[in-house]
């Protein structure tokens, strides 16, 4: 197995177990408000406390990766995940699920930017968006598998132990990437430009990280709202049933998981030198998409504009993974992704909420779309305006 397929592995089983042990509170909520007395309230601040702290650890888990390297960074993470996945199921109060929560979205977000760094360093600016692609197919196909996997585990032997047994892939995790990763860089695209010799406060005031992060923010709130609201779209606009509605939620993953292959295999193809227009034009069509979407007369148009949409936001995550990895300067190349994770982390944590206000407001879910929609336009935009940074970085390191 060559070195840059164990490493594509390494990063994908870390992604997977990432989401499982992520998503795993969520099949454990019902059984956890019963048996404790939880108010929907309060279990919805026990999630939200993840978040918070996955989004403070992005800049400083990028910039412990930078001096020590992605690989130590990549095994003491899923070590932390598996302390605090167990620890969950110890805790019986909502000030310690709290904390635990918080510390378990630190201990995964520490991790986040060393992925990206991973791919950064060890390919080349062409191969990146491939890596970055067929790695991140683990996001597409976990849901599938915890839902059924997780929700089984409850069942059988209650959600504390089923807290404990979701630590053992953590742990696994980390003896992959100790066993996969390499230790040192290998096949990076190495600079000697003045730009990969600024301190990161010099970092912090170029131009290209903000338009990044606007994108990103742009597009993590389209994700993180579509995520959240089409189940409950599809219930409440179409009127489709609970039974029903597993199916038919299932069906865009499907098309997600195609979107990022075709999206790797163009972007470090024969369009590795247009990524830009490759992932503005995936915004649009992904912006339209919702709005056929929702004017859709007919159920299968409305899962077919839902589909689209998932499948263009995804064809544009490999290639501007490569965008990020090529602007980023090799000295803080995962500082630099973390601070553009972590602006794309607050739109994450405001949209369901953001789109549910306007949805409550206007007794409609027309406001929620188009604000979504607009906000792909915004990070078309942002992209498209990145496109001289880049033909700058490009003439820079040739």
């Amino acid at each position: 197995m060559s070195t840059k397929v164990r490493v594509i592995f390494a990063l994908w089983v870390l992604l997977f177990v990432n989401y499982l042990d992520r998503v795993a509170i969520s099949f454990a909520g019902p059984s956890m408000m019963a048996d404790l007395s939880l108010s929907p309230a309060q279990f919805g601040i026990i999630l939200s406390s993840f978040g918070v702290g996955y989004m403070l650890a992005q800049v400083p888990g990028g910039l412990l990766a930078d001096k020590w390297g992605a690989k130590p960074v990549l095994v003491v993470g899923p070590l932390l995940w598996a302390f605090f996945t167990g620890m969950t199921g110890l805790v019986a109060t909502l000030t310690g699920f709290v904390v635990v929560r918080l510390c378990f979205g630190i201990s995964e977000g520490l991790s986040a930017a060393s992925f990206y760094k991973a791919i950064g360093d060890h390919f080349d600016s062409q191969g990146r968006a491939r890596a970055a692609a067929i790695s991140t197919t683990a996001i597409t196909l976990a849901p599938a598998f915890a839902g059924a996997v997780i929700g089984q585990l409850v069942g059988e032997f209650g959600w504390q132990a089923m807290f404990a047994m979701m630590a053992v892939p953590a742990l696994l995790t980390a003896a992959t990437t100790y066993f996969f990763i390499p230790a040192r860089r290998e096949n990076a695209a190495s600079s000697t430009s003045a730009e990969d010799e600024a301190s990161f406060r010099e970092v912090l005031t170029r131009p290209s990280l903000w338009l990044l992060s606007v994108s990103q923010f742009g597009y993590n709130f389209v994700t993180w709202g579509y995520l959240g609201w089409m189940p409950s779209y599809l219930v409440l606009a179409r009127g489709i049933d609970l039974k029903t509605i597993g199916i038919l939620a299932s069906v865009p993953f499907l098309f997600a998981f195609c979107g990022l292959l075709v999206g790797g295999w163009l972007g470090s193809g024969r369009l590795h030198r247009s990524r830009p227009y490759l992932v503005v034009g995936a915004y649009l069509i992904a912006g339209a998409s919702l709005v056929v979407a929702f004017l859709a007369e007919t159920m299968a148009m409305a899962v077919a504009g839902l589909s689209s949409t998932a499948f263009n936001l995804h064809v544009a995550l490999g290639p501007k993974s490569a965008i990020m990895l090529d602007l980023a300067p090799d000295r803080f190349r995962a500082a630099y992704v973390g601070v553009v994770s972590t602006v794309g982390q607050a739109a994450g944590a405001a949209a369901p909420a953001v789109i549910g206000f306007l949805v409550s407001a206007t007794g409609s879910f027309a406001s929620g779309f188009g604000l979504m929609a607009a906000a792909l336009f915004v990070a078309a935009l942002t992209m498209l305006a990145l496109t001289p940074q880049l033909s700058k970085r490009a003439m820079a390191t040739a």
